[in-house]
């Protein structure tokens, strides 16, 4: 099989730009997958097989591991600290919740996911912005 190095570059550069970790193309029979070492400082993209994130790998994207109990994202998406625009937002730092409150909305493919809490607490820190996205596994708030 013969692989067209402009579509890696070009892959590459759509990375770049929109600050990607991992775009795929899918052409007939033709898979190519272009993602960002992240456990690096070089930026440089590798081609992979269709391969899923390892424990090691989200361990690796959440480098600074945080004192408390972290609740991370189930799901990959857009992160929302408020039900719509303009609304209180669900969660604020010192503010005391219980497990199974909901805490952020992750949207995926059009479809608003409520993020439960996986325990009681009070929120010591938010560690995503709203409307940023998020990988699976990535740590959306600390609790004390």
């Amino acid at each position: 099989m013969k692989i067209d190095k402009k579509i890696i570059k070009e892959l590459n550069e759509y990375l770049e730009e929109f600050n990607l970790t991992e775009i795929e193309i899918a052409e007939k029979d033709t898979k190519i997958k272009v993602s960002k070492n992240i456990g690096t400082n070089i930026n440089q993209p590798s081609v992979v097989a269709n391969n899923l994130p390892t424990e090691k790998d989200i361990t690796e994207n959440n480098q600074s591991i945080k004192n408390g109990i972290e609740v991370s994202s189930p799901i990959i998406g857009t992160a929302y600290h408020a039900p719509e625009p303009g609304a209180k937002k669900f969660i604020e730092v010192g503010k005391k919740i219980k497990k199974g409150d909901t805490i952020m909305i992750v949207e995926a493919m059009k479809t608003m996911n409520h993020v439960p809490s996986s325990s009681d607490g009070i929120v010591k820190e938010i560690c995503v912005e709203d409307g940023q996205p998020v990988e699976f596994g990535q740590t959306l708030i600390v609790l004390e």
